[in-house]
């Protein structure tokens, strides 16, 4: 049986988020007011059926997929890119690719504790997250 992620979780801590962006292509006061929020994500899961809503003072974003049924993706809100996105699992992980125009572009998310922890990646850049259920 999977993990359940369902929740609402507070990021604690955000280690590399700066380089990251720098990899999407965030432009600068974009990247400085994005750096200073402490986004929460809510969590929805039924089986493998998931919906994740991001929501933070300045923007707010919303994913909803299947696990490993692939979508379309328009990450408008973030860097505005449009993608083929495919979540899997990894064990307990979920394994997020996204195929477009910035190569190793992704996401991974598990649970240790109390804690949500979202590895982000783009090009050669990797932050890590961590999240505390709220």
């Amino acid at each position: 049986m999977p993990v359940d992620f369902s929740g609402t979780w507070n990021l604690v801590c955000s280690d590399n988020f700066e380089g990251y962006m720098l990899a999407l292509g965030i432009d600068f006061a974009t990247r400085k007011i994005a750096k200073r929020l402490k986004p929460q994500k809510v969590i929805e899961q039924e089986g493998d059926s998931f919906s994740i809503q991001t929501t933070s003072a300045f923007r707010s974003y919303f994913v909803q997929f299947k696990i490993g049924e692939a979508f379309e993706e328009d990450n408008k809100g973030l860097d505005h890119r449009k993608c083929k996105t495919v979540v899997t699992w990894d064990n307990d992980k979920l394994v997020c690719v996204q195929t477009g125009d910035k190569k190793n572009r992704g996401w991974t998310h598990w649970i240790e504790g109390d804690q949500l922890y979202l590895e982000l990646c783009c090009e050669e850049q990797v932050c890590t997250q961590i999240y505390k259920r709220a």
